[in-house]
């Protein structure tokens, strides 16, 4: 596999924080029964939604490091159910998930992971285990987007990929997240 292919698992690694931060920071605005409030969708609320990213991607991050959690990480469906304690949550497990990509090597891309789904072991390819991480993230994602839409609250542009041109844009929530342009770009 191609340098430049473990590279683009880094930079969805970083957009994929990046696209929470912005989320969870839209949401911190809502009240708790805003953030609580029954909406279309397949999680009804957006504490339910959020909550579930979180722990979906406890369970795979955890498994892409070698971990046994398995289905533990869903055994409460809310773990988090302020913002407040949600936002550090989702954060720390979306590092670990670009420590997880940072350590990729063309190699490691073809490697199996082993997935403890309980009373199975799902065996998967680690690119494509992150590939169907990721896409679960955006859809779910976008579902709470939509949801926020329909409070008070303005959702967030969550439709870039760190466009060059775009980059003084994204400057100060970089810079809250501790990041450089060159952080999601190194090679």
């Amino acid at each position: 596999m191609p340098a430049g292919l473990v590279q683009t698992f880094r930079a969805f690694a970083h957009n994929n924080a990046w696209a929470n931060h912005r989320l969870l920071t839209a949401c911190a605005a809502l009240s708790q029964v805003d953030f609580e409030a029954e909406r279309t969708g397949f999680f009804p609320s957006l504490q339910r939604t959020l909550n579930h990213i979180h722990v979906i991607d406890l369970f795979y991050v955890d498994a892409l490091e070698g971990g046994w959690l398995g289905p533990a990480a869903w055994e409460n469906e809310v773990p988090y159910p302020s913002l407040v304690t949600l936002k550090p949550a989702q954060a720390a497990v979306d590092e670990r998930l670009i420590a997880v990509c940072d350590a990729l090597t063309p190699e490691s891309l073809n490697t199996v992971v082993s997935i403890n789904r309980d009373t199975t072991v799902q065996a998967e390819r680690r690119d494509r285990l992150l590939m169907h991480l990721f896409q679960h993230q955006i859809h779910h994602r976008g579902q709470a987007h939509a949801m926020l839409s329909e409070t008070s609250v303005a959702p967030p542009q969550l439709d870039e990929f760190f466009a060059e041109g775009e980059a003084s844009l994204r400057a100060s929530e970089f810079a809250e997240l501790g990041w450089t342009e060159n952080t999601v770009w190194k090679s």
